[in-house]
């Protein structure tokens, strides 16, 4: 099972709003209790509203019962950019208009998952930053450009990294970024809004092993 079908089943799972633990949710998707930590972990960081910890289990805290959508990435990234914009409007009823809009939008599915420009949301804060360089990181991921990206992380520390920019992907309204990262010699996740300055740089990479989208989805179980 793809990663992304399975964090689908795992929020399914979890609408119930009753704790679950990691090993039945492991022996119902039969995966390692494992993957189901780090699966865990992931739907926490991007703002799914769940909560709970290893060992304990975990549970929804807000409902989630829209009907699914299916949405290109771009199409996506289109719709968040104007709601955005007129939520920022000064008229206070289309601004009201526009967040009620964008909350009634904020679930949605994965189509194709072999499909490039698929995406899929879930409910929480909104942020317009990072889409400034949306297009940036496209074009870099298409050409195989390496990138410059200098990065505040969690605890407000900025480092810059030299990065190879592999597949964006959408949480509602957060973008990341699954990247090789040469500074840590490993894949990382960034989070777009967290960006602060973006260049693409002249150095193109190649498919090497180890350092591919494949690569990383392999690591993923996927």
């Amino acid at each position: 099972m793809r990663r992304n079908d399975r964090l689908v089943k795992l929020i399914q799972i979890l609408r119930d709003g009753q704790l679950h633990r990691a090993q039945n949710m492991a022996k119902r998707l039969n995966v390692s209790v494992r993957t189901i930590y780090r699966d865990m972990d992931r739907l926490i960081a991007t703002g799914v509203p769940v909560e709970g910890e290893r060992g304990l289990g975990y549970m929804m805290t807000a409902a989630i019962t829209l009907p699914p959508l299916n949405l290109t990435m771009t199409e996506l990234e289109a719709f968040h950019l104007g709601m955005d914009a007129v939520a920022k409007s000064q008229d206070n009823e289309l601004s009201d208009a526009a967040k009620s809009l964008s909350a009634k939008v904020d679930v949605v599915l994965p189509e194709d998952r072999n499909a490039a420009a698929s995406g899929w949301v879930f409910p929480i804060a909104a942020s317009g930053k990072g889409f400034e360089y949306m297009p940036v990181l496209r074009a870099a991921i298409r050409m195989q450009h390496k990138v410059s990206v200098d990065y505040k992380n969690d605890s407000g520390e900025i480092t810059q990294r030299t990065i190879r920019p592999l597949q964006l992907e959408y949480w509602g309204r957060v973008w990341t970024l699954i990247s090789w990262c040469e500074l840590r010699e490993d894949f990382r996740e960034f989070r777009v809004d967290r960006m602060l300055d973006v260049a693409v740089l002249a150095s193109q990479f190649g498919n090497d092993a180890g350092k591919t989208l494949s690569d990383y989805l392999q690591e993923l179980g996927e």
